[in-house]
């Protein structure tokens, strides 16, 4: 590796401490190593081009930040954890140093999750909103309700069939690694985070069924607007973009992936899901058991 960057949370004072060192450690074994506030994505973007790795200093929204800042550029990612879930992230601060040999010296493999984009739909003439008519998300993006004690109306299509009509909260399509967010809270089903799939979810829908779509990643899929809705899109659960006037908003797999370093090995993914999610009882967390040699191991339960 030639060139390294560092980006963490500002609003985490030790976030920053742990920046600095990783920087004095890592500066004598590469030609250039820099330093930025994940939330200042203008430097972040100014310095990617050329940057073979990109070190993330938070939580899953620093990490996030990240993924998008990099794009389109074919950045590595690594996620140090100083949250509380860590999804995204790879390691603790506490390892961050430790095992830095193992990072800079290419012990490690490339997992790659798929990112989604949106677009904004707009009528013929109409201007783009300040925010502009362009999106990538990592995990997911949301035309939900502007206003608490209102619903949003949104046609779902797919490939130009039309799929659903929601009066909802909401409505989420998300990425593979978005199936563990928001999506999973709405009901949504878990995917293998290298999984190239889309999940289609409604938020508290009324007086409809609440199902998940699990889409193809050659799926373009339409959320169309009622007439004079009072919507918002939430693009990776960052701030409200207003889509007053906006026709729809389509969603299809971008052409770039996240690429993240990961120093552990793959079934770690579902260890750790269900060890946050607290699929476990309580004396199954302390020892991770292989197949076989769980539940069905100790007590018979139904079969089928």
């Amino acid at each position: 590796m030639r060139k390294i960057g560092i980006c963490y949370h500002p609003k985490l004072r030790q976030a920053l401490d742990v920046a600095e060192r990783l920087r004095d450690a890592i500066r004598p074994q590469v030609e250039e190593v820099w330093i930025a506030s994940a939330w200042d994505d203008q430097a972040t973007r100014r310095h990617t081009q050329d940057t073979d790795l990109l070190i993330s200093i938070g939580g899953d929204g620093t990490v996030l930040r990240a993924a998008r800042a990099v794009v389109p550029h074919d950045v590595l990612l690594l996620g140090v954890n100083m949250g509380r879930l860590g999804f995204l992230t790879e390691i603790d601060q506490s390892e961050a140093l430790e095992r830095l040999p193992e990072i800079l010296g290419g012990r490690a493999r490339v997992e790659e999750r798929a990112i989604i984009h949106a677009d904004l739909v707009l009528p013929e003439g109409a201007s783009p909103p300040p925010a502009g008519t362009h999106f990538h998300a990592l995990n997911d993006v949301v035309v939900g309700r502007a206003s608490l004690g209102r619903t949003v109306q949104a046609s779902v299509f797919v490939d130009d069939s039309r799929v659903a009509d929601y009066r909802a909260d909401g409505v989420i399509a998300a990425t593979a690694t978005g199936s563990t967010a928001f999506a999973l809270s709405a009901g949504g089903p878990v995917l293998h985070p290298e999984a190239r799939e889309m999940v289609v979810i409604p938020v508290a829908p009324h007086l409809v069924p609440r199902n998940a779509l699990v889409l193809p990643p050659t799926a373009t899929i339409d959320l169309w607007l009622a007439p004079r809705q009072e919507a918002v899109l939430s693009v990776d659960g960052e701030s409200d973009i207003p889509l007053s006037g906006v026709k729809a908003v389509r969603v299809t797999a971008s052409d770039h992936l996240a690429r993240f370093l990961r120093l552990s090995h793959t079934v770690d993914f579902y260890t750790k899901v269900a060890h946050q999610l607290n699929w476990l009882r309580e004396a199954e967390r302390d020892e991770y058991r292989g197949p076989g040699e769980g539940l069905a191991a100790e007590e018979e339960g139904p079969t089928g």
